[in-house]
């Protein structure tokens, strides 16, 4: 399998640490979206990342439809098989990639509008939803048990993407997450590989 991805992305270091942990081989080809090559864009119509090419010729995306496929790949082995269980993780998901969410319009208002044309109320609202999000799982810290999920890895990329790119500006107000980090770290070595980075 192949995963069109970037080192900075927290969804594709989530696909990646979800990918290590089940032990899938998986390539990495590291795209940049701005330029839109080939071989993403013939392979997801939304240009983005990250996208799986499987061994078969199919495409998988988004992250999450690429997290739930390497579930099925394992024997459903990353998410947990009761309901509630499962659904708290998939909960817990949705809110660390919609904290991502957040975080990369912040980026992308920065990066992309001249400096003049920058529109602060409009980062400091996507800010207020990212400490909301973080506040809530800080109150409420994932347990991390004999096997890892879904939403572990989701909750790991979050906070290294916070550490690549938001350096400073959250760590005083979320020691829980830092604490939870370390113990992550414990259970998944290869955390410090796979975080976003660059």
């Amino acid at each position: 399998m192949k995963l069109l991805c970037s080192p900075t992305s927290p969804y594709s270091s989530k696909v990646l640490m979800a990918a290590h942990y089940l032990e899938l081989a998986v390539t990495e080809i590291r795209v940049d979206t701005n330029a839109g090559p080939a071989i993403l864009v013939d392979n997801n119509p939304l240009g983005k990342i990250p996208t799986l090419l499987t061994d078969e010729g199919v495409s998988v995306f988004d992250s999450v439809a690429i997290m739930h496929y390497f579930g099925r790949l394992k024997n459903r082995k990353l998410y947990p098989s009761k309901n509630g269980k499962r659904t708290d993780a998939e909960i817990l998901e949705a809110l660390c990639d919609g904290i991502c969410d957040c975080l990369l319009a912040i980026i992308y208002e920065r990066r992309f509008r001249d400096e003049e044309k920058v529109h602060q109320p409009w980062i400091d609202r996507q800010w207020k939803k990212a400490v909301s999000g973080l506040n809530h799982i800080s109150a409420h810290p994932p347990k991390i048990g004999r096997r890892l999920n879904g939403a572990h890895f989701a909750l790991a990329a979050t906070i290294g993407y916070l550490e690549l790119r938001f350096k400073g500006q959250w760590e005083a107000e979320h020691p829980e997450l830092i604490d939870w980090a370390r113990k992550f770290e414990k259970k998944f070595p290869a955390y410090q590989e796979l975080k976003p980075h660059g």
